[in-house]
């Protein structure tokens, strides 16, 4: 019985396109050897959505440079990487996000503030909870309203700080009453003079 020959380069040597690409092909033969069709078909279904993935990624980044190169005044292409929900979570998937998770979840509220105002209470990194503050006190209150909001809020957290493991909405601050002013229909008549 032979040894199975692991021809996988380093983990810190940089990857070599066409090494990678070898490589893939040979495990996706080694399953296919297996003789299980369903066991091939979803290694190379899986191949393919990770290729996808990381193909829409590498458009997008070329895009987004692209776009601001082009503006006026130079733009930041990094600042433009950086707000993309894609890139990011690129980024952060391979650890490679420069920014801290702080300024990553403010990002994420940013993305999604003008529909669902929130501001960060407190956030536990231990636990990965995220404490948020609803920002205002319109709509209408109705759980509907505030499900629809923690799951958009949670969304945009998955892509830019996926350390956040839940969120727990509080209740927005209650606004101090405004003095009531007592208005009479005439001014009060003076005592006559005896």
């Amino acid at each position: 019985m032979s040894a199975a020959v692991d021809t996988a380069p380093p983990r810190n040597a940089a990857p070599n396109a066409e090494a990678t690409g070898r490589r893939v092909e040979e495990v996706l033969d080694r399953i296919a050897q297996r003789d299980d069709s369903e066991i091939t078909a979803s290694a190379e279904e899986l191949v393919r959505v990770l290729m996808d993935f990381y193909g829409a990624g590498l458009a997008r980044i070329v895009h987004l440079l692209d776009r601001a190169g082009n503006r006026e005044g130079g733009g930041s292409p990094r600042a433009a990487v950086l707000r993309d929900e894609l890139v990011a979570s690129l980024l952060v998937l391979h650890d490679l996000h420069p920014e801290d998770v702080a300024t990553r979840i403010e990002r994420a509220l940013e993305s999604v503030r003008r529909q669902h105002p929130a501001e960060v209470a407190g956030f536990d990194e231990d636990t990965g909870v995220l404490r948020l503050r609803s920002a205002d006190s319109g709509g209408c209150g109705c759980p509907s309203t505030s499900q629809e909001a923690q799951q958009a809020i949670e969304g945009a957290l998955s892509c830019f700080a996926p350390e956040v493991t839940s969120v727990q909405m509080e209740p927005a601050k209650a606004a101090q009453e405004p003095t009531l002013l007592q208005i009479s229909s005439r001014p009060p008549t003076a005592a006559t003079p005896s």
